[in-house]
């Protein structure tokens, strides 16, 4: 881990030593334009002229008038609110905005082509897992240059008010920022309120009473089950797996030595196959098919009413609560991730907004950003669809009717920060992330069938990983 932060600090030096040559350096109109913005102005405003959102527009609009700059977006709900931004943000600074907007599956390619040299796009939508390839590649302009800046950044705009699991957990890689999260989840668990209270129950707070409760659960009733969780094999089974594999201790990778000469797997710690041995268990729980499920079918299970207990993407909630979706709407409540050995260590996952080195607009794309992640604008973002990331968009009274899990979410984006704070990522920042998810996950479903013991599981994983990785 030293060693790649080494690298991808003197990355950044270089880049920035090269930047201020060319601008000392050279008049040439090109260089000018790449280094400070459209057409070589920078964005810069006092505090009194960054005051409100109109006071900042009339500034932005005295440099930046009829600028336009070009966003790659994935196709998401976010993307969707922020469009429905777009005319005022543009009738405030005159600053025009080309949308370029791609399937997941093409977006990452497409960005890392254009980074290359071309330089067409000036706002990256950046999933967090791909955050780790970017930093090594350099493609993105550390977000502190902007964010931290009181000459280009808004009072109004509040870095700390973005959940500190999401801006510490999502936005970079090797200790360095690149992004701000506009879109995020974690994990939690959903209940059936009706079916606690009918048997004295309460909610789990620890990974022991979460699996006794779904054992008590499980065929208390006709067509009953404890739980409901991703397993499908391969990377499903592992993302389920991971879901309480940290309140373990547990891990596929010692991620401090991630990107040294000797990275360590840590698959046959006894965390880890206690961790297994856990979920192997809980699954028992679960409907006999969950061997199948992703987070589709395991939602489908528990909103269908099937299974006591749900444990999934904060990202899901709105389909449990929704009573045209679900079964079980006016009857369930949320509660974090449990409490395991080891503490808190909940999911993280999100989309962020960074400015590709390539950007020949920096600062009229950060204008973009400022504007559009806001604490400003952040509640007509989630009424727009957008995904919150925000403590003040959690604590918002008339949001929190709007979808009543915001509080429970809020409470779980804190667990999940227990593993932020011990300087872990949820996804493991390694370049062969897939292919280990899919290793592990293929020899955890085979403890799930029976096929192999917990144990032996994780010894085969062990040696197919190191076989990958060494």
């Amino acid at each position: 881990m030293k060693n790649r932060t080494k690298k991808i600090l003197s990355l950044i030096l270089a880049g920035t030593m090269t930047m201020g040559l060319g601008a000392c350096g050279s008049k040439d109109k090109n260089e000018t334009e790449k280094n400070n913005g459209s057409g070589g102005k920078e964005l810069s405003f006092t505090a009194e002229e960054g005051k409100t959102l109109e006071d900042w527009g009339a500034a932005v609009k005295k440099n930046f008038d009829g600028a336009e700059i070009t966003v790659a977006m994935a196709s998401h709900p976010s993307t969707d609110a922020f469009k429905k931004m777009e005319k005022e943000f543009t009738d405030l600074t005159g600053i025009k905005v080309v949308w370029d907007i791609v399937e997941e599956t093409n977006l990452k390619n497409k960005q890392l082509l254009d980074a290359q040299g071309a330089g067409s796009y000036d706002v990256f939508m950046v999933d967090a897992f791909w955050m780790s390839e970017y930093a090594s590649k350099n493609v993105l302009v550390p977000i502190s240059d902007y964010a931290e800046n009181t000459e280009k950044t808004p009072e109004w705009f509040d870095y700390e008010d973005i959940m500190p699991a999401y801006r510490n957990g999502i936005a970079g890689a090797g200790g360095v920022n690149y992004g701000i999260p506009t879109a995020g989840e974690t994990r939690f668990i959903a209940y059936r309120t009706d079916l606690f209270e009918k048997y004295d129950k309460e909610a789990p707070e620890t990974m022991d009473e979460f699996l006794e409760l779904a054992q008590f659960f499980n065929g208390k009733e006709d067509g009953l089950y404890g739980v409901s969780m991703r397993a499908q094999r391969g990377i499903h089974f592992a993302s389920g797996w991971m879901s309480l594999m940290y309140n373990f201790g547990g891990g596929f990778l010692d991620q401090e030595t991630i990107g040294s000469d000797d990275e360590v797997v840590t698959c046959t710690t006894d965390e880890t196959k206690e961790s297994l041995k856990y979920f192997v268990e809980l699954l028992k729980c679960a409907p006999p098919d969950v061997g199948s499920y992703t987070h589709e079918e395991a939602l489908g299970a528990f909103i269908s009413g099937k299974t006591a207990m749900w444990l999934d993407a904060t990202a899901l909630a709105g389909q449990i609560t929704d009573p045209e979706a679900s079964t079980v709407s006016d009857k369930v409540a949320f509660v974090p991730t449990p409490t395991g050995p080891a503490g808190d260590g909940a999911a993280l996952a999100g989309w962020n907004l960074g400015i590709p080195e390539s950007s020949k607009n920096k600062d009229a794309a950060w204008a973009f950003i400022s504007y559009m992640a806001s604490r400003e604008k952040v509640k007509e973002y989630v009424e727009n669809g957008g995904v919150a990331t925000r403590a003040s968009a959690f604590d918002d009274s008339e949001l929190q009717e709007t979808n009543p899990s915001y509080e429970a979410q809020k409470a779980a984006l804190e667990s999940a920060n227990g593993l932020v704070e011990k300087g872990l990522s949820w996804i493991p920042q390694h370049d062969s992330i897939n292919q280990i998810l899919d290793i592990a996950g293929g020899y955890g479903s085979s403890a799930l069938t029976g096929d192999t013991t917990t144990d032996k599981a994780c010894e085969d994983m062990q040696k197919d990983i190191e076989d990958l990785i060494k």
